[in-house]
């Protein structure tokens, strides 16, 4: 199977870097740049499960259809990735997005057909350094993918096989939409939790609210994934709370890392999405609010700079 990986950051670099170490047939779809980089310095991953680095087959302009093409873009370069990967689509293309949220799907479906669209997600601790090299922070490295619906699953199931030599163990779920709501529901209440506070979540914790504000945070969520019908089960929650109240704990979103990095940040993809659905579904969300409104005059402050 010929897989295009739109991007060779942190997600879409790690796992098409271990799937090509493991003889399969990946090519990033990268800026000139980056493309440059690669060739000349390889692609380079440090992580607890090994170190590597490879010289990938690249591309900065598609032009032929592939097999299956996974997005590992930032939300906020959705409408120019999907313009990307608009030629490598092909009538019978998976298209298997790993974004952060859900509010990609509805215009993956609309421009390539949610019959291609099929459903995806990662679990992994990593960043990317400004000299282009991977940086995996921990043992975790899950990536899962599935269909979305019954006429999917057998190019899924051959998505999962090609993925199997990357030796991260990838999960075909037959569920994946939970499993897409359960990682929303904690990784919207994290980010909001770490970038209204400033804070790793064991300086939180050191807070005498600390504790109180996490769990209002995580129960908002877990309320607006309940009035779309998917509520995580008992496990993924207490595994998201855990999470966000170990003391001690150096822990921080993603989404934090970028805003005290000073780029742009996904903020109005999942904490404005998760609003927009509280909202719609009549609920009232003053944490997530918060937390959206914070981030909007960060980001204000930050263009006018």
């Amino acid at each position: 199977m010929r897989l295009l990986m739109l991007g060779a950051g942190g997600i879409g670099g790690y796992f098409g870097g271990r799937v090509v170490a493991g003889g399969g047939d990946v090519t990033f779809l990268v800026r000139p740049a980056r493309a440059e980089r690669i060739a000349t310095e390889g692609l380079k991953i440090s992580s607890p499960h090994g170190d590597v680095t490879l010289k990938p087959k690249t591309l900065t302009e598609a032009r032929e259809p592939f097999d299956a093409v996974l997005l590992s873009c930032k939300a906020y370069d959705l409408d120019s990735a999907i313009e990307a990967i608009a030629p490598a689509v092909g009538p019978d293309t998976l298209v298997v997005p790993l974004l952060n949220g859900l509010r990609h799907y509805a215009a993956l479906d609309a421009r390539f057909g949610a019959e291609r669209v099929a459903g995806g997600l990662a679990h992994i601790p990593v960043t990317l350094k400004p000299d282009g090299s991977i940086v995996h922070m921990g043992p975790l490295q899950r990536l899962i993918v599935g269909p979305r619906s019954e006429g999917q699953q057998a190019r899924c199931e051959t998505l999962h096989a090609a993925l199997e030599p990357g030796g991260f163990r990838p999960i075909l779920s037959q569920t994946i939409e939970q499993a897409m709501w359960d990682k929303y529901v904690m990784l919207a209440a994290f980010a909001g939790l770490t970038c209204l506070m400033r804070a790793p979540v064991g300086a939180i914790m050191q807070a005498r609210d600390g504790e109180a504000i996490a769990d209002a945070f995580l129960a908002e969520c877990a309320a607006v994934a309940e009035a779309a019908g998917r509520r995580p089960a008992e496990k993924p929650l207490s595994e998201a709370r855990a999470l966000m109240t170990t003391p001690g704990s150096s822990s921080t979103a993603s989404m934090l890392r970028d805003l005290e990095g000073g780029g742009r940040t996904e903020h109005e993809h999942i904490l404005g999405d998760m609003v927009d659905r509280a909202r719609a579904a009549g609920l009232l969300a003053p944490m997530l609010t918060v937390a959206l409104t914070h981030m909007q005059a960060h980001e204000a402050r930050r263009t006018a700079a």
